[in-house]
């Protein structure tokens, strides 16, 4: 790291949202979860939990269920009322319908598919049958007094169980009136109150109806005759979230003091037939209430107003101790927030709200490896810039000389010219852009400030040129026949080569597709992978594209001779380092050192890497962090044992880093303990001898 400058920023004041619910489909193993803010995250299990889709959130929208049907539809209800489909192709709302029920607070498919049900404020249930294309309103259950909070139907799909405040009511599906109404006990404990609410309830096929409610009571219920089975007193709170596994052999529950449990269905004796219901394992992986639990083939998946997404796999389901069995928390969003004008010295930070943009601070001083440099010029905050409407910022982006701002939101592209005369700032907004055809997902600038590239739906970019105070659209680029009856995935990740003459443009689907801007054209189509790629960037010398994907795998292409390089076929011949491939969270970022051509910088959550193409690449019994160990050798012991990978976990967690055009590396981090200051304090728990 004595190569560089670093620029270590903490002024970045992000905040995650808290989750608010999420639901996991078994046909795509997709875990999908809506915030406070009313944004949607979709995360593939199945590609290292890699974060493919986000839907930004509106301040008009809350969303108080999420819930998957037809294999890959996904719809949600909240206290405004209404039913959202969204578009997962083009990241946005499908439509949306007002159910005529006040408040909505839950939603559920039926294992068929072919209908969801809504509780509603008003004490309805609704039935909406689901087309090819819609939902079609189909009838109201009978109605009752005081509002609906949760329902869950019956795998057969012949009752619907709702619960509400000290009920459970349980409706037939078909004919739609009232089968059983069950009582709570309103026995208060110590310190609660009369009311019991019932927060979710579940229907095994067998017939039990279970619910959790704020007594902290897991109850089961006979669904045929309507009499209480048993009862397990779980916690001194709230229990908020419920999920039973496929198998019906597991559930979680997650409460208020941010534990989660999971019960099991056990034999009572070894060979015997008969099972009961047992508390297995409690988890605190969380400082807040636990509001959303999922229960996946292989996990128990939670969230809750910490904001953090924690997966613990069940042990008995990992065949051996691999990285399949590691403990993963997800804290940040998989994509950056930040931006860089590496010849200005300015970072751009986005907010759902908001961008600021933040000049570094500098220094005349030089030192040592390690040496803290007294800052002559300290960071500060040129500007504000807030939204138009209630929409959230979806994706922004500062030109490299930093004389340009843009940012979108789900319906608007905004782009505002920033004027610098002496110590004063003016920023002037371009007020006639041109109409675009679709919708902006992702903005970047060309390294000489005159073009600005929108990644939009279906692989497609839209090149816009910039004058003084105009805009206009020259061109859109679209990705070969070929890959369009492959894929119509959106744009989420674009890099454009140093000399401005390439653009690399990636999708989740793992196509990526390079275009020549001066004839703005395609150029060639890397090979497509297994993996979403997660991190793309084009050598300011070589030209060669280096990509990162979801798996860890690292790939080198060259544009010009369309093949992978002979070092990115040694990585695919050979395979890269265990302690690599089994890291936590994906590449974010990739940069260069143009002093170093041989160098490729890299930074995930967790750690910051210098990989030095011209030395070997470990094996996996070589030690992947040795630096402390080299520095204690002698020069000649030092180049026999040096490898490729250079990490430092120095950094972290890591939000962004790049290279300014003055050879100083900018590692942005946002600490943990940052975040927990500003969320709302934790449940008071009474702690012995206190």
């Amino acid at each position: 790291m004595g190569e560089f400058k670093v620029h270590r920023v903490r002024f970045f004041d992000y905040v995650p949202s808290g989750v608010r619910c999420m639901a996991y489909s078994e046909t795509t193993d997709r875990i999908a979860l809506a915030r406070n803010d009313g944004s949607v995250e979709v995360y593939n299990l199945s590609a290292c939990y890699y974060q493919e889709t986000v839907i930004p959130g509106d301040e008009k929208r809350s969303i108080e269920s999420i819930c998957w049907a037809a294999g890959d539809r996904l719809f949600s209800s909240g206290l405004n009322g209404e039913i959202i489909e969204y578009d997962l192709k083009r990241l946005c709302v499908k439509y949306t319908m007002d159910a005529y029920g006040g408040p909505l607070w839950n939603i559920a498919a039926n294992a068929t598919s072919t209908h969801l049900a809504v509780s509603c404020e008003d004490g309805s249930v609704k039935l909406f049958a689901i087309t090819s294309d819609s939902i079609v309103f189909e009838k109201n259950l009978d109605r009752q007094k005081g509002r609906i909070l949760c329902l869950s139907w019956h795998p057969l799909g012949s009752y619907i169980a709702t619960g509400s405040v000290n009920k459970i009511k349980v409706f037939s599906a078909s004919s739609g009136h009232l089968k059983h109404v069950l009582m709570l006990d309103r026995r208060p404990l110590a310190g609660q109150k009369h009311e019991c609410v019932v927060w979710s309830v579940a229907v095994l096929s067998c017939g039990e109806i279970i619910s959790v409610d704020s007594s902290g009571k897991l109850q089961f219920w006979d669904l045929e005759r309507g009499t209480l089975i048993r009862t397990y007193t779980v916690a001194n709170c709230d229990i908020l979230s419920l999920a039973v596994g496929k198998t019906e052999d597991s559930l979680v529950v997650g409460t208020a003091e941010g534990t989660i449990f999971q019960f099991q269905h056990l034999a009572v004796q070894d060979g015997e037939v008969e099972r009961q219901w047992v508390r297995t394992k409690p988890f605190r992986y969380h400082t807040h209430d636990v509001r959303a639990v999922a229960h996946s083939r292989t996990a128990l998946i939670s969230g809750g107003v910490d904001g953090q997404l924690v997966i613990r796999p069940l042990m008995e389901k990992a065949e051996i101790k691999s990285y399949d069995a590691a403990l993963r928390k997800i804290t940040f969003p998989q994509h950056h927030l930040v931006s860089c004008a590496q010849k200005a010295g300015l970072l751009l930070f986005q907010f759902p709200e908001h961008l600021e943009l933040w000049q570094l601070g500098t220094t005349d001083e030089s030192g040592m490896d390690g040496d803290t440099l007294t800052v002559k010029q300290p960071p500060s905050l040129l500007l504000q810039l807030k939204r138009k409407g209630s929409e959230s910022i979806r994706c922004s982006s500062v030109s490299r000389c930093g004389s340009w701002i843009s940012y979108a939101t789900s319906s608007r592209l905004y782009l505002h010219r920033l004027c610098y005369e002496d110590d004063n700032l003016t920023l002037n907004r371009v007020p006639k852009l041109p109409h675009l055809p679709s919708t902006a997902l992702k903005l970047l600038f060309s390294p000489d400030s005159k073009r600005l590239y929108v990644g939009s739906e279906g692989g497609c970019v839209h090149v816009l040129e910039l004058s003084e105070n105009r805009c206009q659209l020259i061109h859109t680029l679209q990705p070969s026949s070929e890959a369009v009856n492959r894929s119509l995935s959106a744009v989420h990740l674009m890099a454009v080569s140093l000399n401005g003459n390439l653009l690399a443009v990636a999708s989740p689907s793992s196509q990526i597709d390079i275009y020549n801007t001066k004839m703005l054209k395609c150029e060639c189509s890397v090979p497509r992978y297994s993996c979403a790629p997660t991190a793309i960037n084009i050598h300011p010398s070589t030209n060669n594209l280096v990509i990162a994907y979801a798996d860890q795998q690292l790939m080198e292409f060259n544009i010009t001779h369309r093949e992978y390089t002979d070092w990115g076929r040694r990585v695919l011949q050979n395979g890269l380092h265990r302690d690599w491939v089994e890291r936590d969270t994906p590449i974010m970022g990739i940069s260069f050192n143009p002093s170093r051509p041989e160098y490729i910088l890299m930074h995930d959550n967790y750690m910051f890497c210098v990989l030095d193409k011209s030395l070997p690449l470990p094996d996996d019994k070589t030690p992947i962090l040795n630096q402390n160990t080299l520095k204690c050798l002698s020069l000649s012991a030092r180049k026999s044992q040096a490898h490729a990978f250079k990490i430092t976990k120095k950094f972290q967690p890591l939000l962004f880093m790049d290279l300014l055009s003055n050879g100083e590396l900018v590692l942005l981090e946002r600490p943990l303990n940052d975040i927990l200051r500003k969320l709302p304090p934790p449940m008071k728990q009474k702690k012995f001898g206190t």
